[in-house]
């Protein structure tokens, strides 16, 4: 059966560890990561065309998500992965991108990465091109360094700039508090920022084996216990209504709480899920300009697979 449109999901990342452990030649430095997908995504609607790369971008009004941001040409990183993967395979054929933006922009959630991870997954099926992961994500490195943990999902162990990939076990029900400021945070000036901080203070790298036997215990409780973000430490001086929020997070009986990504969001972890969405809602009667969510992690984005 010929399918000619497919509407996908294009689910959001966390990072429960996020350490630094190198600077490359190329600028970009080398990370020991553990990302985990969320279930806040944004939309994602595949059209076959005749020819080219047409997109469009849509989004709700509603708590500031920086969606003006959001290019709607071929700066784009969804335009720029249909671009990439039809000149790839050689494609008789274009595309419609149809993006409907939820996760908040420039957030440390990988909202852009996610964007083009689900454009290449969906084109793979779309034109019957029979890529593996492995491929996809040889292409989805190009266009940024978490696109490959976006095609991949799940729970990852993520080196190198992100590109090397080791799936982690399952861990369990748990649940996030996501919480995203009204704050702008330059990703270059953290990580010029934290190769400062190197140079006279170098922190203390995370334990990876307390990590793994975490994730593989798979509660809230032993997960907490290794939350680490190592550019929090350059971030949270720099905007100090970031160490407010998660404080505040806490209060709201998270069992603990954590920079995602370079900043700004804030993610507390919740054992259950009516627990987090009921202190969202009391977080957000007090931080009115501040996009709340309460989101189980997820596992099921391989719809296509």
């Amino acid at each position: 059966m010929m399918i000619n449109e497919l509407k996908l999901k294009a689910f959001a990342k966390i990072n429960l560890v996020l350490d630094i452990t190198g600077r490359r030649e190329d600028g970009y430095h080398d990370l020991c990561s553990v990302m985990q997908e969320i279930g806040l995504y944004d939309t994602v609607v595949l059209r076959k065309v005749p020819s080219g790369v047409h997109l469009k971008v849509e989004f709700d009004d509603g708590v500031e998500r920086g969606f003006s941001l959001v290019p709607d040409d071929t700066n784009n990183l969804a335009y720029r992965a249909a671009e990439l993967l039809l000149a790839d395979a050689k494609a008789e054929g274009g595309v419609e991108i149809v993006l409907h933006k939820n996760i908040p922009v420039a957030a440390g959630l990988a909202g852009g990465s996610t964007d083009a991870a689900t454009v290449l997954r969906g084109l793979n099926v779309l034109y019957d091109l029979y890529y593996d992961s492995r491929r996809l994500c040889e292409l989805g490195v190009k266009l940024g360094a978490d696109v490959p943990f976006c095609i991949m999902g799940g729970t990852a162990l993520a080196e190198g700039i992100g590109e090397k990939l080791q799936a982690m076990p399952i861990p369990g029900s748990v649940c996030v508090l996501l919480a995203k400021p009204p704050v702008a945070v330059s990703t270059k000036e953290v990580y010029q920022a934290y190769d400062r901080l190197l140079e006279t203070d170098p922190p203390k790298p995370a334990d990876m084996e307390q990590v793994r036997a975490a994730i593989g215990k798979g509660d809230a409780e032993a997960i907490t216990s290794c939350l680490y973000n190592a550019l929090a430490l350059v971030t949270e001086p720099l905007h100090p209504e970031i160490v407010h929020l998660r404080e505040e997070i806490m209060k709201e009986g998270a069992k603990g709480a954590l920079m995602s990504g370079s900043g700004p969001s804030v993610f507390g972890l919740y054992e259950d899920l009516q627990e987090a969405k009921a202190a969202a809602g009391r977080l957000q009667e007090r931080f009115p300009n501040t996009f709340f969510a309460a989101v189980p992690f997820c596992y099921n984005h391989k719809e296509l697979d």
